[in-house]
């Protein structure tokens, strides 16, 4: 099994993700290979909060042009958990 704090990278801070914190969701940063499962565990385990359901997806990296030389760079492809708590359950680090 992985460690929890190598499953959730970083919380993702953006409009949406603000958003969606009155419908208890929470957006994460996670491992491109962590599973639903896995996710589901590491929030429950470094949170202490109940975990109703985990929502994934996969942004690939934006190709970016290089203003001196005519090269073309990568971004690297991120993937993104969004968890829904269970009613009465919330997260301190997003209250902040």
């Amino acid at each position: 099994m992985k460690d929890a704090r190598d499953v959730i990278i970083r919380p993702v801070v953006s409009e949406k993700s603000f958003g969606l914190l009155e419908e208890n969701v929470f957006a994460f940063e996670v491992q491109t290979s962590a599973s639903k499962p896995e996710i589901r565990d590491a929030v429950e385990s470094i949170f202490d909060v109940t975990v109703l359901k985990v929502n994934t997806l996969n942004r690939k990296g934006k190709r970016k042009r290089n203003r001196r030389s005519p090269t073309l760079t990568k971004r690297s492809d991120v993937k993104r958990a969004y968890v829904t708590l269970i009613e009465g359950d919330s997260i301190e680090l997003f209250e902040a």
